[in-house]
């Protein structure tokens, strides 16, 4: 009997061991996701490196989606600790994370990001309405009768005749990315609104009306380029007749070579952004998994120092990157969320 309970005390020590043990198997905070988020929480890492006394925070890109996947695949030092994210976490990512064990997600909006079509300072400047984005890059587009064809637009001037007589070419994000998401969300749907046919099919039929704009061209028109939006921004330097998507900070590092193309005669700019004037504005978050706190260390600095008016205050050093900043009133509430560690609702999610 004795010896029975000799055993089994040292069966708890033993696993306890093991649990400590795999604890401490991890000393470097990891985050995954986002593409247009990165250039951001790879600054707050290394600030954090630099004056926390921690190892420098592992910062990957995978895209919004791939992210949210290695998130929320479960608790645990063989798991990501944060995740970037240039969208809101959706129902379904949020209970995928519910049934693999995360429970306590910290949701922290970092700021605002405009969803840009750039071009080369080199090209013919051009405008452009969401409709005319729409039946340049969508699989199928209605016909002279209405009904929905094989997208046959091969050139801008094909779309319409004031715009330029050259090649459609669309290098834009791939699924796994968040930027993707938004392209369709922000843009695309917003363009196929705008084609009275395409309104009808809305009223007739939802679901082919949300599989035009939901569906890109395979013919080359449109170029899946990545997660990198850096080989984005490579490609229209070599090609001045092609036009890139990605993040406002990125046009906005790359303003000596490329410009924003205006939407719906709204340009690209800070002020429009924050207006919500600019039809590509959208928020950018960051998720912290709670759970994990304590065990790899200096998660909870890495979340105080990412809303810390030095990183996004009006003259932080995320707004010099590129950030379009909360207002104050915004930054402030969020500081306190993310200083009780307040885990997020799944109310608000779509």
């Amino acid at each position: 009997m004795i010896l029975s309970k000799l055993a089994s005390a040292f069966a708890l020590v033993a696993a306890g061991t093991l649990v400590a043990g795999s604890a401490s198997a991890r000393d470097q905070i990891r985050i995954v996701g986002s593409s247009t988020v990165y250039p951001f929480t790879t600054a707050v890492a290394e600030q954090l490196g630099k004056t926390a006394g921690i190892k420098t925070p592992v910062v990957e890109s995978t895209g919004t989606g791939g992210g949210m996947k290695l998130f929320c695949a479960g608790v645990g030092v063989q798991h990501p600790d944060a995740s970037n994210a240039s969208r809101r976490m959706k129902k379904g990512e949020f209970a995928d994370c519910q049934k693999n064990g995360v429970k306590d997600i910290v949701e922290i909006n970092i700021g605002f990001d405009g969803l840009t079509v750039a071009q080369s300072k080199q090209g013919t400047p051009i405008k452009l309405t969401l409709a005319q984005l729409l039946l340049a890059v969508a699989k199928e587009v209605p016909g002279p009768d209405g009904k929905l064809v094989a997208n046959p637009n091969r050139n801008w001037s094909d779309i319409d005749k004031s715009l330029p007589n050259v090649k459609i070419e669309v290098l834009g994000p791939p699924p796994t990315s968040g930027t993707r998401d938004s392209f369709h969300e922000l843009l695309l749907e917003k363009g196929a609104e705008q084609v009275p046919s395409l309104v009808q099919l809305k009223k007739s039929d939802a679901k082919a009306f949300d599989r035009v704009w939901k569906t890109l061209r395979e013919d080359g028109a449109y170029v899946e380029a990545g997660e990198n939006d850096n080989v984005i921004v490579a490609k229209l330097e070599a090609n001045r007749n092609a036009y890139g998507v990605f993040g406002f900070s990125f046009l906005e590092e790359n303003s000596a070579k490329l410009r924003g193309v205006p939407l719906d005669g709204v340009a690209p700019e800070f002020d429009n952004i924050t207006s919500g004037k600019y039809p590509g504005a959208r928020r950018m978050y960051v998720y912290v998994k709670k759970q994990h706190v304590g065990i790899v260390p200096g998660i909870d600095k890495f979340a105080a120092e990412y809303v810390s008016p030095k990183a996004i205050g009006e003259d932080g050093y995320l707004a010099k990157k590129g950030l379009v900043t909360l207002p104050k009133s915004e930054a402030d509430t969020m500081r306190k969320a993310v200083q009780g560690m307040a885990p997020m609702s799944p109310e608000p999610l779509s």
